[in-house]
């Protein structure tokens, strides 16, 4: 089963999934490609040192076909599954449809809980906190067309602690990420998971 990525920053989780793979913990997996939005980010230099196949995408690289050239680049590499690790764009509808119902993301909280448009990052963290949950974590879920409504692979908890902030929440949130995302890919390389 071949996995490509989509990022537009570090990529820390395509980092720990890639690495897993390497590493023989993913067995059945292979490394297809990852496309960045932004050139300029950490996670493109680190494919280059680790020998894995990077392509910038976006709307400056391809100002009129830019969801046709990422289809296209999924395509050419064989994937059968996507992963997508901080990518900050909603996929586009030639996507999504060559690649339904094979399209991960994480999201750092509990769906449905805090999910939805601008939604993201620290701004979900602040929501978890302004709300007084006493637990957050993160979903992995399957997307579609709107934003964080599909229907989740697995999530894990975790403690929202008294006086937490944005910063000590996420990077709680963060720490178990990369590790959920590995054993939703077992899950649904396993077929323990149906849409």
């Amino acid at each position: 089963m071949k996995i490509s990525f989509l990022a537009s920053h570090g990529g820390s989780s395509a980092r720990q999934i890639i690495t897993a793979i390497k590493e023989q913990e993913l067995k059945g997996f292979e490394i297809g490609l990852l496309i960045t939005n932004n050139k300029t980010t950490a996670i493109y230099p680190w494919c280059l040192e680790n020998g894995i196949d990077v392509l910038h995408i976006s709307g400056k690289t391809h100002p009129d076909n830019e969801d046709q050239a990422i289809k296209d680049a999924l395509i050419s590499v064989a994937t059968d599954i996507v992963v997508l690790s901080g990518y900050m764009k909603k996929i586009g509808a030639q996507t999504l449809q060559a690649f339904n119902n094979k399209i991960l993301n994480i999201h750092p909280s509990l769906l449905p809980k805090h999910g939805g448009h601008k939604m993201y990052g620290d701004f979900v963290h602040a929501g978890v906190l302004d709300a007084g949950e006493e637990v957050s974590g993160a979903s992995v879920q399957v997307i579609d067309a709107s934003y964080d409504t599909g229907p989740v692979l697995l999530q894990q908890e975790v403690p929202v602690l008294v006086g937490d902030t944005v910063d000590s929440l996420g990077a709680r949130v963060r720490a178990v990420e990369g590790e959920l995302y590995i054993n939703a890919l077992k899950k649904w390389q396993a077929n323990k998971f149906s849409v």
